[in-house]
């Protein structure tokens, strides 16, 4: 997995506010309501599998702490399900479009946000929750590992987790690898963390393997109950950025069949869901 042991939390807090994850992904007033709207249907759109995966209606008036809520899509989600939801997130930015969002969403009610360093969650939240709902986050601290033993510190015991980290056998690195690396396979760590995401220049990414994803929450005193794969990104970018919907060549032809195969073998996401051991 990538490791990256020279960069601080502080760097990743200052690269998020930078630039808050999904803030482009409409080009409506930010704040207003349809901008809002827009954002989680493109969120969405592009990544289906995740209400499936967070089964937003099943923690409908139980505790949900979500580790990394970013601007807040999927917290909104658990609110309108009417979980009791507290949202944290390390960067200022995101959580001031998060507490808006909820807001002019009518749901302000329902979420306590919080401020906080996800290797660190235990001196900023306290009591257990009956779930801990984290997606795409803990793979951007410099110490995982640490983040998932603050977790499991606040998952009741009849609780669950639900966690997804980047996958390492995935299109998605191969094709940094090839398109940004030049095929420089022994650069794998390196080139995956500078291109992860939409903003060059990541300070933190890991990815792991199916084995390594488990074990990781194994070592912190899980049981995992299922670990599966998704998430292929089809579209050319230089379209998407612009909210064009248009496929890559290679994927416009291929069978959606074949397509949810292919994902299920060599997605980006690697979806984890574990209870106490």
């Amino acid at each position: 997995m990538t490791r990256t042991p020279t960069k601080s939390v502080e760097d990743v807090r200052r690269y998020w506010d930078a630039r808050p994850c999904n803030i482009r992904h409409s080009q409506k007033p930010v704040g207003s309501k349809e901008y809002f709207d827009e954002v989680e249907a493109r969120k969405y759109l592009v990544e289906p599998h995740i209400p499936g995966f967070a089964e937003f209606d099943r923690w409908a008036g139980k505790r949900v702490l979500e580790v990394g809520c970013g601007i807040g899509t999927d917290s909104i989600n658990f609110g309108r399900a009417g979980a009791q939801l507290t949202a944290v997130d390390l960067s200022t930015e995101s959580l001031n479009i998060a507490r808006q969002r909820a807001e002019v969403m009518g749901v302000a009610d329902r979420i306590e946000f919080v401020q906080a360093n996800a290797e660190e969650l235990t001196s900023a939240v306290s009591g257990s929750y009956d779930l801990v709902y984290s997606f795409g986050v803990v793979h951007h601290t410099p110490h995982p590992e640490r983040a998932i033993e603050q977790i499991r510190a606040l998952v009741a015991p009849q609780g669950t987790l639900k966690l997804m980290v980047y996958h390492r056998r995935s299109w998605k690195v191969f094709w940094i690898v090839v398109t940004k690396g030049y095929g420089r396979f022994w650069k794998t760590g390196e080139l995956v963390a500078t291109h992860s995401e939409a903003q060059t220049g990541c300070p933190v990414t890991f990815s792991y393997t199916r084995r390594e994803g488990r074990e990781l929450v194994e070592r912190a005193g899980f049981h995992v109950t299922d670990v599966g794969v998704d998430h292929v990104f089809p579209y050319r970018i230089r379209d998407y950025v612009e909210h064009r919907y248009v496929k890559q060549p290679y994927f416009r032809w291929m069978p959606e069949r074949m397509f949810r195969a292919f994902e299920r073998r060599f997605g980006w996401h690697l979806l984890v869901t574990a209870e106490p051991a």
